[in-house]
């Protein structure tokens, strides 16, 4: 499969054609619109999904071969924000507390990207581990850490009141049982506890109605993301160019661990994928809460409308092809 038709096949694809039927209901001033309580329960949904069949794909292998992949996966996550942060704040100069939001949002995950990329794979018959979503459950949590405490680093030189001395606890908290972490995490334990027999069991749920309830929340997000194309006028061309080029780098460097760790390509692929999504989920709701200072149009604009449009469209064949040539030449 070369990188044209991959491509094509992923724009093509349904889930992106939910996607880009959202974005054009909000360019075009449509009252499509979710209730809120609608897009939480879907994200819920897609959240156990994919925690309960990573947990049973564990319980098939062991977790002898997960866990040197894992240790890579969070070793990633933890260190990306700190050089997002640097560029972000002395190349684009940035305050310090935005460059640190938005490099704790490049650390994390896309769970909704993560599933875009594993549809792409099935779509042209490229096998991948089943334990893939350990991966994501375990770079979920520490970049939104270390983006926090780089904040509050931050926020405690520039003022000393106490409002700005969050303690490293309450920071762990927040990062590690918001509720995407929990949930994939847990999940992730129920499906390995349940093991094959248990996922037969609600598989009617959890499996047949997955493909639906993605492409809903894709249309969702499309209008969301659609709501936000205004707000580029006023992060500037850095950020938008940042919203790119850090995901092709990030992606790459996902190649090189996913070789490392010793993937398959389509595990490489998914490994690529993750390195190089941004969190729009997980990683605003820990910053709105533990740093109130950032302004959340930065990072959800850099996130939402720049990022993920762009990994679920164009990205994800472009890491597979990647993937795959860095394969060929090794």
């Amino acid at each position: 499969m070369d990188l044209i038709a991959g491509l094509q096949a992923n724009l093509l694809s349904p889930p992106v054609l939910f996607f880009l039927l959202g974005l054009l209901a909000a360019v075009v001033r449509s009252d499509l619109k979710f209730p809120e309580a609608l897009y939480v329960s879907l994200t819920i949904y897609l959240l156990c999904a994919i925690g309960f069949k990573g947990g049973v794909a564990i319980s098939e292998v062991g977790v002898g071969q997960v866990w040197r992949p894992a240790l890579l996966a969070m070793a990633i996550g933890t260190a990306i924000p700190f050089w997002s942060y640097a560029i972000l704040r002395y190349l684009g100069r940035m305050k310090p507390v935005d460059a640190a939001a938005i490099a704790g949002h490049y650390g994390s995950v896309s769970a909704v990207t993560f599933i875009a990329c594993t549809n792409f794979l099935k779509e042209f018959n490229v096998a991948y581990e089943g334990y893939a979503s350990a991966f994501l459950a375990v770079m979920e949590a520490p970049a939104i850490v270390v983006a926090i405490v780089l904040g509050n680093l931050v926020l405690r030189r520039s003022r000393d009141d106490v409002a700005s001395r969050r303690s490293l606890g309450a920071v762990l908290h927040e990062a590690v049982l918001g509720r995407s972490v929990y949930l994939l995490l847990g999940t992730l334990v129920i499906g390995f506890l349940c093991g094959k027999q248990g996922m037969e069991g609600v598989s009617g749920f959890l499996v047949t109605p997955f493909q639906g309830v993605l492409a809903l929340f894709l249309l969702e997000l499309g209008t969301v993301a659609g709501r936000r194309l205004g707000d580029l006028r006023q992060t500037g061309l850095f950020l938008g160019v940042f919203g790119i080029v850090a995901p092709l780098v990030h992606g790459a460097l996902g190649v090189l661990a996913g070789q490392a760790a010793g993937l398959s390509l389509g595990g490489t692929t998914l490994f690529a994928v993750l390195s190089a999504s941004a969190s729009y989920i997980a990683a605003p709701a820990a910053m709105r809460l533990s740093l109130p200072e950032a302004n959340p149009t930065l990072y959800l604009t850099s996130a939402l409308v720049v990022t993920f449009p762009f990994n679920v469209t164009v990205g994800i064949p472009v890491y597979h092809a990647m993937a795959m040539w860095w394969m060929k030449g090794s």
